[in-house]
């Protein structure tokens, strides 16, 4: 086990979107753990390392935003690119002839804080330990180092991830029932799937399961 980590996270759009709805993005009402864990490892990601999320501060009220998008509806499928590929010639799509217009709810002006820890894996090297990693992870922190740029949901809502001194503090108006929420895939011999888990914030802050808890 790791020290506990605070990592504020923040951003002007944000969409974690309910798998209930199909072609409609509609977000849940605060962030999941599995995408504060996508932000984490955004900053720091290793085999021989596993972060927990702990706690979910908010920090600022969940207001929502509607968001009217032109979209595809359509990809290209592996086979046509590989026979695209080989015969040299290129695929024939028409954008203006596959668009469709979708609504995403999104959350604007959201504020977090993340309160983690990491696990060593069965996959740790001769070399790795939790202190190694503790360090890597706050000098990255505190330099706004990352491998790939943390988003909020969709890739095109980038989070600006910094550390959490604290303030500002939780809401603690916000007491109430968040239905259930995503915690996180889980790939396993038990079978691989979502699990979910029964969201609720009191003061301000969502208290995350364990893993073998949620399960």
């Amino acid at each position: 086990m790791s020290h506990i980590y605070r990592v504020r996270v923040r951003g002007a759009l944000a969409c974690w979107t309910r798998p209930e709805f199909k072609t409609e993005r509609f977000s849940y009402e605060a962030m999941t753990p599995s995408a504060a864990r996508g932000i984490l490892e955004a900053i720091l990601w290793k085999p021989a390392i596993q972060w927990h999320i702990r706690r979910i501060l908010i920090l600022a009220p969940s207001r929502f935003i509607q968001i009217k998008r032109n979209e595809v509806t359509s990809k290209a499928s592996v086979a046509s690119a590989q026979r695209s590929a080989k015969s040299g010639m290129p695929l024939d799509y028409f954008a203006d002839e596959d668009r469709a217009q979708r609504v995403t709810l999104a959350l604007r002006d959201v504020d977090y804080a993340v309160e983690a820890e990491f696990r060593m894996t069965p996959r740790q090297g001769a070399d790795d330990n939790p202190r190694k990693f503790d360090e890597m992870f706050r000098r990255r922190l505190e330099k706004g180092q990352t491998y790939s740029q943390p988003y909020l949901g969709c890739r095109e809502f980038p989070a600006i991830v910094e550390p959490y001194d604290g303030t500002p503090p939780p809401l603690k108006s916000e007491t109430r029932d968040l239905g259930y929420m995503l915690h996180d895939l889980r790939y396993s011999s038990k079978g691989n799937g979502p699990v979910f888990f029964r969201a609720r914030v009191e003061r301000g802050v969502i208290e995350v399961p364990q893993w073998e808890i949620a399960a």
